[in-house]
């Protein structure tokens, strides 16, 4: 059994697009993040330093979106995995990232990845 820390509608802006009018400012993203770890101990204990602490996961993929430039929603995704994995130590994340008003008459258009460490463990 795994549990999970839900992360929803994470609103950033970054560069992203690889057409010369989605380079000309920052365009707004929306993250949506599910970390898959065991809470039991911190369920058990009520301890905060017995979960994984989701607010700094929260905090570096902020830093490193904000600081971002990607051509793809599916290389944002990516690198999120990685930052949340390597800095903040999560064992397995999916990621959904939405580019709003990417496609005509759709609300947003996105991918969904999922990563554990072992996707990044030679990085």
């Amino acid at each position: 059994m795994t549990d999970r820390i839900e992360i929803h509608a994470l609103r950033l802006r970054c560069m992203i697009g690889f057409s010369e009018h989605e380079l000309k400012d920052k365009q707004d993203v929306i993250i949506h993040m599910t970390l898959f770890t065991d809470l039991r101990k911190g369920g058990e204990s009520d301890d905060p330093n017995d979960i994984l602490n989701y607010r700094t996961v929260n905090k570096a993929v902020i830093r490193h979106v904000e600081e971002s430039r990607y051509k793809t929603v599916e290389a944002l995704a990516t690198s999120i995995a990685k930052v949340a994995i390597l800095e903040c130590g999560v064992p397995h994340i999916q990621v959904t990232v939405e580019k709003p008003g990417a496609l005509r008459f759709a609300d947003s258009v996105g991918v969904t990845i999922e990563r554990t460490t072992a996707d990044f463990a030679a990085s």
